[in-house]
């Protein structure tokens, strides 16, 4: 083996590692957990302030009473822009860890943060037109892709043993930037403050968070954009398939963390204050418990975890529709966080079956040892991106699904009932795809321990 690298060397003018090898347990544990463990730390903070810019107009809308002229339908407009940039930004800022370094991007996209926050602080009042809300609401979407490329930098820290864990917590400690602003939110309205007291909160919190990761965090040399690796992975149908599930896991987190608080205010005739009190909390349940998913998906195989977190979340959704059919509003918000328990569960269970999906695909190929971990390196990082993104648009769905269904019916029955049919989708493409049989066995001339190796699709 070659021999650890016992700290960070310099290179090309900042905190470059030169050589990183995870995956060997000498190196892993004498160096390379710990260098691992800082950076995640530091990426943790800068994607959760991303996420709380990302969902800010979640929060933000709740702010505007008459006096902005605006109907239910126009923010829910509002939101679905901010959802739909944050989904389409993901794909550069996932290419973008490769060609700045790991800790050198995480300083540019946080800094870029305060775009939307100081822009939101200038326009928001009554008498700001539709169109400036709107574009301000687009802005605040930079944040979103926050997330994909901190992924995507943790990936390469990790050994494949680890990285259920470590992605479920670099995801979880992002996604709570959800239920923070929304209790920053409550704070400032129960204080009877304005909307341009939550955005001086947030601006300095920017500012040291891009601090800190210039102080604390590095760059891996070897990480490098993968066209061809890219273009196999684009190609390859699991990531459309995963890409699938993710919205039906993490699409339905953020677009509920978005229409949480309009829906409560508009079918339930909820007052600020009072959906801000009960807003926050399934995204921060839903985001604590991610870590949670991407453990059991290590333990027990995240195909299995999907698989019945789906059975659930069709079944909260259920008890939504009975709710919303028959008024009951403690019914209704009881089931909703229990349904956004199940999507941050899901999140951790599906992203760890990225990894998990491409190192059988290597299985299948005939690979075995570095060669195998290599390849299902190359492949998941490059879906990852690809998947966060498809999988964000999800929450533009669900918002836009919101949107008409109040149109059309005067509630969110209508569209409870398409996200009700399309988990039972997800349920079946999960079974049918991952758990049905096998997808690759071990060749008879490996070894036993390369045979314990050889993942199938069932154990991803």
């Amino acid at each position: 083996m070659t021999a650890p690298s016992q700290a960070p060397a310099p290179s090309r003018g900042g905190r470059w590692i030169d050589h990183w090898d995870p995956e060997d347990e000498t190196f892993w544990n004498e160096t390379g957990e710990k260098v691992a463990r800082r950076n995640l730390v530091f990426s943790v903070l800068s994607e959760h302030i991303g996420f709380s810019i990302w969902t800010l107009w979640s929060v933000m809308v709740l702010f505007m009473g008459p006096e902005y002229g605006l109907t239910p339908a126009d923010k829910f407009v509002i939101v679905s822009m901010a959802t739909l940039v944050g989904a389409l930004v993901r794909v550069p800022y996932t290419f973008a860890v490769a060609v700045f370094g790991g800790r050198n991007w995480t300083i540019v996209s946080a800094s870029l943060l305060l775009l939307p926050t100081i822009a939101a602080f200038i326009v928001m009042e009554p008498g700001t037109s539709f169109t400036t809300f709107l574009l301000c609401a687009m802005l605040a979407g930079i944040g979103g892709g926050n997330f994909a490329s901190s992924m995507t930098n943790i990936n390469a820290f990790f050994p494949l043993r680890k990285k259920g864990w470590a992605l479920g917590l670099n995801a979880g400690g992002g996604n709570i930037g959800v239920p923070v602003v929304q209790l920053v939110g409550l704070a400032v309205i129960g204080a009877s403050g304005g909307p341009r007291v939550l955005l001086g909160i947030y601006i300095p919190c920017i500012v040291v968070a891009a601090v800190l990761a210039a102080l604390y965090m590095d760059n891996i040399s070897s990480v490098k954009n993968d066209t061809g690796a890219a273009k196999e992975a684009a190609k390859d149908p699991h990531t459309w398939i995963m890409s699938f599930l993710y919205i039906g896991t993490f699409g339905s987190f953020i677009g509920y963390s978005f229409a949480f608080g309009l829906v409560l205010q508009t079918q339930f005739g909820r007052t600020p204050l009072e959906s801000a009190y009960v807003t926050f909390i399934g995204p921060l349940l839903g985001s604590l418990i991610r870590p949670f998913g991407g453990w059991l998906a290590d333990k027990y195989g995240g195909a299995r975890i999907t698989l019945w977190n789906f059975v659930g979340m069709a079944a909260a959704t259920t008890v939504i529709i009975s709710a919303s059919m028959s008024k009951s509003l403690a019914l209704f918000t009881t089931a909703f966080i229990a349904l956004f328990i199940l999507t941050g569960l899901g999140n951790g269970s599906t992203y760890k079956m990225i990894p998990g999906i491409f190192q059988a695909k290597a299985a299948a190929k005939g690979l075995t040892g570095e060669e195998a971990a290599s390849y299902g390196r190359r492949l998941s990082g490059a879906s990852m991106g690809l998947i966060g993104a498809v999988g964000a648009l999800g929450g533009l769905g669900i918002n836009l699904a919101f949107r008409q269904s109040f149109l059309s019916v005067g509630s969110g029955t209508g569209a409870f009932v398409a996200f009700l049919a399309f988990y039972g989708v997800c349920f079946v493409v999960t079974w049918a795809v991952y758990l049905r049989r096998p997808a690759a066995q071990a060749p008879a001339t490996a070894t036993a321990s390369e045979a314990k190796s050889q993942l199938s699709y069932a154990e991803v």
